[in-house]
């Protein structure tokens, strides 16, 4: 388990984190969520002992992290995967973590089976691909076979087979009891792992609760209309906080107004309606609702090219090995 109480970070006049308090269950997947510069990442780190709060406590199974003689055995992390020396293999460097917890080498190759590095263990950690490191911080995580698991961005990455291979994993370690605490962006990905989300925004708690509850505040927040004068309709609509678009099918998928309340409008003005359907709402429809005014960096619009197309991101490919199934002891 893992308890926070009025955690406090400042860096000078900046508050990173601001007088946070949740508690990580055993048993269950806890997601942990945020804009970038929410403080995600600080209140891991003040969790493991790597930050020092300004104000707070944080312990890790009834103590803090520091106290515990043999934190391998207590507390798996994963937080930057490269902190690695790259100069050893993915063995050795697994090995020299061992050592210092006189955990077995037979661990050692239990855990490289695991996370489908069997065909990289000998080389050097250097020249490993992002996904090939995420795998490496994940074995590392799970050498000590501990009671609960602290993972930043475990799925960064990885490929699609390894997306859904840590997902089976963190919910099959939940199911031994293990506290599973995990950061992600990608929200349809946490909304099939997680069982209960926390959402920081600005350093402060926005949301503590079940995966279902958080749900419920998005129903209702997107209708989808089809109407033959589809273009009529979205004039009237559109207004102050109410958003309309049109997918190519000339069906609108409007935000900010109910179900009920489209329809008095269309009626009031002889709009004809061929659908009006309240949609359900995604844990990335909540999300965006519950931190919209919590995000510290925001996007500017993009430039258009000279023929006035707007650019799109080049396509990138990834190869991460093969994953391996099965859970862990």
């Amino acid at each position: 388990m893992i308890e926070v109480r009025g955690l406090s970070k400042h860096y000078g006049s900046t508050t990173a984190v601001d007088d946070v308090t949740f508690t990580v269950k055993p048993g269950m997947v806890t997601g942990f969520l945020g804009p970038n510069g929410a403080g995600k990442s600080t209140t891991m780190r003040m969790i493991v002992g790597l930050d020092r709060p300004s104000a707070g406590s944080a312990t890790v199974n009834g103590r803090p992290y520091a106290e515990h003689r043999a934190p391998l055995r207590e507390v798996g992390v994963l937080l930057d995967a490269k902190a690695v020396h790259t100069g050893r293999s993915a063995r050795n460097h697994l090995r020299a973590l061992a050592a210092t917890h006189g955990i077995a080498k037979a661990r050692v190759d239990e855990v490289i089976a695991l996370t489908g590095l069997e065909s990289v263990a000998r080389k050097r950690v250097g020249g490993f691909s992002l996904g090939m490191g995420q795998r490496l911080g994940i074995a590392a995580a799970l050498l000590g076979d501990p009671a609960t698991l602290i993972l930043d961005e475990p799925v960064n990455g990885l490929d699609p087979e390894g997306v859904i291979w840590v997902r089976t994993l963190a919910r099959h370690l939940a199911s031994e009891g293990r506290t599973v605490f995990l950061s992600s962006h990608l929200m349809s990905e946490m909304a099939q792992t997680a069982d209960h989300i926390i959402v920081l925004g600005r350093g402060k708690v926005v949301a503590d609760a079940p995966v279902h509850q958080i749900l419920e505040m998005a129903k209702g927040t997107a209708v989808r209309v089809r109407a033959p004068r589809s273009e009529a309709l979205a004039e009237l609509l559109r207004g102050d906080g109410v958003d309309v678009t049109a997918d190519d099918g000339g069906r609108l998928r409007v935000t900010g107004i109910t179900a009920p309340r489209i329809g008095e409008l269309a009626a009031s003005t002889g709009l004809v309606l061929h659908e009006l359907t309240p949609l359900e709402g995604s844990l990335e429809d909540a999300y965006l609702a519950l931190t919209q005014g919590e995000v510290e960096y925001h996007a500017g619009a993009l430039p258009p090219s000279p023929d006035g197309s707007f650019p799109t991101a080049p396509s990138a490919t990834m190869t991460a090995p093969t994953s391996a199934t099965g859970g862990t002891r």
